[in-house]
């Protein structure tokens, strides 16, 4: 017998089971009760019973335990139904709708300049130069100047001019500059190339590789929404988020390089982003065997169905 039951369905048939019971409570209590009145108090005041089993019910029309052996035969049948179902507890797997050619780029990846506002017309040019007449003056001769003798003979006293007192030292040299911070190196192709978590423990690297690219495409279709607005006008085709896998295995400048516009671009990029909020790690690229840092292009197809 092949029993599958998903778990809406066995959460309300518990809920039943547990609203049945109570309902059979309240009617026994009911039943008995009633089955309790009309004159037994005095019917059964002098007759005590033989035995204390006998008079474990104080009045016999109102024996609750003469029904024992059914509510144990109802209560067996309720919990082997239940067993049953337990056990026939199916948890069916999300359907995710991913498209065949999910990583596919048709073209190569052209990076758009991010648009601006037109820059503002260039000021007016100048107004020309208004040439003033001047008017002409008199040359004055300069007079010539007296001739001084400045030869100088044997016994001609030389003065010497003051010593000059000593300058103070000059200052020290500035400290050179402090060093370019190294900039590391962004791989776009290494010989092991990242791959999504999840996967680590298949034996080959193909398997591995297949793998992880069969759980991100999952993780990725399964957490996007197609924009209202997208739906709305019709828009459809792939955007391209570009990041950075870095050396612990985070996602590191993730930017859309290729957009449709109507919001799709914002919803890929977030989709990206949650792998940090959640806490994902990839396996880092490697490049002679050490970890290095790689830009990875990730192309989001949005398809109306």
């Amino acid at each position: 017998m092949d029993i599958s039951i998903a778990g809406g369905p066995l959460s309300g048939m518990m809920i039943g089971v547990l609203v049945a019971v109570v309902a059979l409570i309240f009617v026994m209590r009911y039943y008995l009760s009633k089955g309790s009145e009309g004159g037994l108090a005095e019917k059964y005041a002098d007759k005590p019973g033989k035995s204390p089993l006998k008079a474990r019910a104080k009045y016999p029309e109102a024996d609750a335990f003469s029904l024992s052996g059914t509510f144990f035969n109802l209560g067996l049948v309720v919990s082997i139904g239940l067993t049953i179902l337990a056990f026939s507890w199916t948890q069916y797997e999300e359907k995710i709708d991913i498209p065949e050619d999910a990583l596919v780029m048709e073209d190569d990846i052209e990076i758009e300049p991010p648009r601006t506002a037109e820059p503002p017309p260039p000021p007016p040019p100048p107004p020309p130069p208004v040439i003033e007449e001047v008017p002409e003056e008199e040359i004055l001769e300069e007079e010539e100047p007296e001739f001084v003798d400045q030869s100088v003979d044997e016994e001609t006293v030389v003065e010497r001019p003051d010593p000059v007192e000593d300058a103070p030292p000059p200052p020290p040299p500035p400290p050179p500059p402090p060093p370019k911070p190294k900039v590391e190196e962004i791989f776009k192709v290494v010989e092991q190339m990242p791959r999504f978590p999840g996967c680590e423990d298949l034996p080959s690297k193909a398997e591995k590789d297949q793998c992880a690219q069969r759980k991100l495409l999952e993780f990725i279709y399964k957490n996007i929404k197609y924009p209202a607005i997208a739906r709305e006008n019709g828009v459809e085709g792939t955007v391209v988020v570009q990041f950075v896998v870095d050396k612990d295995g985070s996602i590191d400048d993730a930017k859309v390089v290729r957009d449709i516009g109507a919001q799709c671009g914002q919803e890929a990029l977030r989709v990206v982003e949650m792998m940090n909020n959640q806490g994902l790690k990839w396996t880092p690229g490697k490049q002679r065997g050490r970890a290095v840092k790689v830009q990875f292009n990730l192309p989001v197809k949005f398809r109306l169905e």
